[in-house]
C-alpha cells in the first residue's frame, strides 16, 4: 500500500503538476510573493537587471522594518519602493500599515494550499492558515516575479502532537519556546512541521501564528496548523476573504520523518536566554535578572490576544521606575481594535510607550535600541547578539504576560503572580 502525503508534499505536487515526495526536486508555480523595506531594494534592482516588465505572480511590498524612516538612507529606500510600486502598479503597504507577517494575512492574499515566497525569514508564519510559505533571498524572489515559478526541494515532515491543557499563565509563546528548547535550533533544519492535538485545536489563531512564526528558529522550512473552523472564520472575518476555502490536510497514512508528542499540562512560563533561542529556562529561575527595557509587539506577539494577556498583568499597575516599556501593534487593524477595547488606555496608564505598527525595536533600526550591557525582555523571535541594534545588549524572549510582569517588577518575573 502506498504511503499517503503530507501537507508539504500535497501543496508542492499541485504547484509542480508532478507526484512529489520528500527529497524530490521540482519547479513550482508561486501564488504570492512579497518583500519588505530591508529586502525590497535588491528585489527592485534585480527586476530592472532582468528587464522584467510584467510580474508573473502576485506581489506586494511592505514598509515595516524602519517605519517611519529613522534616517536619510532609509528614506531613499522607501522612496525607491514607492516609485517602483507606482511604475509597476503593484501593491505597497506603507508606513503605519504594520508588520508584513500580519498585514499580508489580513489582506486576504494568502489562503490554505497556497505557495508563498517572502524575502523575510519569518514567512513561515502563514502556515497558521495552511499555506506553504517560506523565506527566500531577494534574488530568488525576483526570479519568481519574472517567471512565476521557482525551484524547491520537497522537505521531509515532522509531526508534533501537543497534548494536555495549558496551565494558567502559560501561552502559545511558552509552548514554542519549550519545544525549541527540547528539539534545539537545528532540530527541524530544512523540514516541514505539522501540528496536531487538543492544545492546538483549542488555541486561537493568534497563538497559531505565534507558533508558526518561530518554526524557523529550529531550522524549519515551513509549518502547518490544521485548517479548521477557526481558520476559516479568521480568513472571512479578519481578512475579508469571500473566496471558497479549502480544508487542506495530510493523508492519514502520510509518511513522517519523526513524530513527537509533548504534554504541556505542567509546563511553566518559559524564557529564552541570551544569545540563542534554544537556550530556554523557566521564568521563575531568572527572577533576579534586572531589566532596562520590555518590548511587547513584533510579528510573533503583536496581536490582540497578546495585548489582552499583557493588559491583564498591567491593569491597575505601573511599569517599574527605570524600565522602558515599548508597545508596537502588529498592524493598523490590531491598533484600532486595541484602542476600541481599551487596551491602549491600560498600556499608557501603566507607563508604557506606544509606537507605530512595525518592526523597529525588534530588528534594532529605531524606537528602542538598548544601551551597552542593558538587559531586554521581548516578545520577539530572536535574541542573537546585535538583534535589537546593539551587540553589547542582552535579549531575553518570553510571552506577552511574562514581559508585562517583568516590566512591572523591574526584573524577569513569573506572570502567574499577577494573574
Amino acid at each position: 500500500m502506498n504511503k499517503g502525503k503530507t501537507v508539504a508534499e500535497k501543496i508542492l505536487s499541485r504547484h509542480s503538476g508532478k507526484d512529489l515526495r520528500a527529497g524530490d526536486f521540482a519547479v513550482c508555480k508561486v501564488d504570492f510573493a512579497f518583500g519588505q523595506d530591508g529586502t525590497s531594494s535588491i528585489i527592485i534592482d534585480r527586476i530592472k537587471e532582468l528587464g522584467v516588465k510584467n510580474f508573473k505572480t502576485n506581489f506586494c511590498m511592505v514598509i515595516d522594518h524602519s517605519a517611519p524612516s529613522p534616517s536619510e538612507g532609509v528614506s531613499r529606500v522607501h522612496k525607491k519602493m514607492r516609485d517602483f510600486a507606482k511604475d509597476f502598479r503593484t501593491g505597497i503597504f506603507d508606513v503605519g500599515c504594520g508588520v508584513c507577517h500580519q498585514v499580508i494575512p489580513e489582506s486576504g492574499n494568502v489562503l490554505p494550499g497556497y505557495l508563498v515566497l517572502g524575502a523575510d525569514s519569518h514567512t513561515c508564519t502563514y502556515g497558521a492558515v495552511g499555506a506553504f510559505s517560506t523565506g527566500v533571498g531577494s534574488t530568488d524572489l525576483a526570479v519568481a516575479l519574472a517567471t512565476g515559478r521557482n525551484w524547491f526541494k520537497v522537505p521531509p515532515t515532522i509531526k508534533i502532537i501537543i497534548k494536555g491543557r495549558l496551565p494558567k499563565g502559560v501561552f502559545a509563546k511558552d509552548v514554542i519556546l519549550y519545544i525549541i528548547g527540547k528539539l534545539k535550533s537545528d532540530g527541524a533544519t530544512y523540514k516541514a512541521v505539522e501540528f496536531y492535538g487538543p492544545v492546538i485545536e483549542a488555541m486561537g489563531m493568534d497563538g497559531r501564528f505565534t507558533i508558526c512564526n518561530m518554526l524557523v528558529e529550529m531550522g524549519a522550512k515551513a509549518g502547518f496548523m490544521p485548517v479548521d473552523g477557526k481558520t476559516i472564520s479568521w480568513l472571512k472575518d479578519k481578512a475579508g476573504c469571500k473566496r471558497s476555502i479549502e480544508k487542506i490536510s495530510a493523508d492519514k497514512n502520510a509518511d513522517y520523518e519523526n513524530v513527537y508528542e509533548f504534554d504541556v499540562s505542567r509546563i511553566k512560563p518559559m524564557v529564552s536566554m541570551p544569545h540563542s533561542v534554544d537556550n530556554v529556562s523557566e521564568a521563575s529561575s531568572l527572577k533576579g535578572v534586572r531589566i532596562g527595557e520590555a518590548y511587547l509587539g513584533t510579528c510573533t506577539n503583536g496581536r490582540i490576544d497578546d495585548f489582552k494577556a499583557a493588559a491583564k498583568v498591567l491593569k491597575g499597575r505601573r511599569v517599574h521606575q527605570g524600565v522602558k516599556m515599548i508597545v508596537a501593534p502588529s498592524s493598523r487593524q490590531v491598533y484600532l481594535e486595541a484602542l476600541k477595547t481599551g487596551l491602549v488606555d491600560i498600556f499608557i496608564k501603566s507607563g508604557a510607550v506606544i509606537v507605530a505598527p512595525g518592526c523597529g525595536p525588534c530588528v534594532g533600526t529605531h524606537n528602542g535600541v538598548p544601551s551597552d550591557g542593558e538587559k531586554v525582555i521581548s516578545t520577539a523571535n530572536r535574541n542573537f547578539k546585535g538583534r535589537m541594534g546593539n551587540p553589547s545588549a542582552f535579549i531575553y524572549l518570553a510571552s506577552p504576560a511574562t514581559v508585562a510582569a517583568s516590566a512591572v517588577k523591574g526584573c524577569i518575573s513569573d506572570p502567574r503572580v499577577y494573574l
